[in-house]
């Protein structure tokens, strides 16, 4: 029988500095702010489905 090769699961090199780094910070505004769009967009949405359903219930 033959001896089986070890094989490496993890790389030999780490992710680079600029990966590992926090260089999403300066877009951390944007995100905010897609968020908080995202947000007030459900918030209209559910509204005029509970205005639909309130005018589909007085037919």
């Amino acid at each position: 029988m033959r001896a089986v090769k070890a094989v490496r699961i993890r790389p030999y090199r780490r992710f680079p500095l600029t990966v590992r780094s926090s260089s999403f910070e300066p877009h951390s505004r944007e995100f905010a702010m897609a968020d908080l769009a995202f947000v007030l967009t459900t918030l209209a949405v559910f509204a005029l489905v509970a205005l639909v359903a309130k005018g589909v219930t007085k037919l």
